[in-house]
């Protein structure tokens, strides 16, 4: 059997492994905010040229990450309490519409990924596990709305607040609560009950908010 392409590996694009690690190193905190992004160091670290590199920090650049400054290098993006407001309250809206259509419009393929996320959510103390389950869980929501426009434009806030996330899901009372209202969002799901269901993701997304923007102030749960 042929060796994969350089470019390409069971695991996926080269382009897409050095996203991944890269947003790794900066969910991990090993760059604290506003430092400067050590290309050179990453560049030897992961064994690839300046150009992959920097094709990886646009993403990250998209995503909030980082900042990306012509001629004068990327730091790594300081966190905005402001503009996380503004996120939360914005993603608010889209989960009040996403508990609206989901409810009605899910079907058997739908409700049974949306279930087998919600059981993998328990009982996981991993930080980055249960964010990345967390994910998986409110994304098959988003999709089955079957709107593409509106799962676009969930995934483009997701990018933007994954980080955040990241924040709170180091708190294992925040995770406890976080997983209990989860619960309250399956009631509602399984009764296809679409006001409630949109009522309680539009409330879990503002307790999150909340919990992020404590933490950010160094305050507890």
């Amino acid at each position: 059997m042929a060796a994969p392409a350089p470019e390409e590996t069971e695991t996926g694009t080269l382009h897409e492994q050095i996203v991944a690690k890269l947003r790794a190193v900066l969910l991990n905190g090993e760059l604290a905010d506003g430092a400067r992004i050590p290309e050179a160091q990453l560049c030897l670290r992961f064994g690839i040229s300046r150009t992959p590199l920097r094709e990886a920090l646009k993403v990250l650049a998209a995503e909030g990450f980082i900042e990306l400054r012509p001629n004068r290098g990327s730091i790594v993006a300081p966190i905005d309490p402001v503009e996380v407001g503004h996120l939360f309250e914005m993603k608010g809206s889209v989960e009040h519409m996403i508990g609206r259509l989901a409810a009605v419009r899910a079907t058997d393929v739908d409700a049974a990924r949306i279930e087998r996320a919600h059981a993998e959510l328990g009982g996981h103390p991993d930080p980055a596990v249960y964010t990345a389950l967390n994910q998986d869980f409110h994304r098959a929501l988003a999709v089955a709305t079957h709107n593409p426009v509106l799962v676009q434009t969930y995934d483009n806030l997701q990018k933007r607040v994954l980080r955040l996330r990241f924040v709170v899901n180091e708190n294992p009372t925040r995770v406890a609560q976080s997983f209990g209202e989860h619960e309250g969002i399956m009631v509602a799901f399984r009764a296809r009950a679409r006001l409630d269901l949109a009522e309680r993701l539009e409330e879990h997304n503002r307790l999150t908010g909340e919990a992020v923007r404590r933490a950010l102030k160094g305050e507890g749960a």
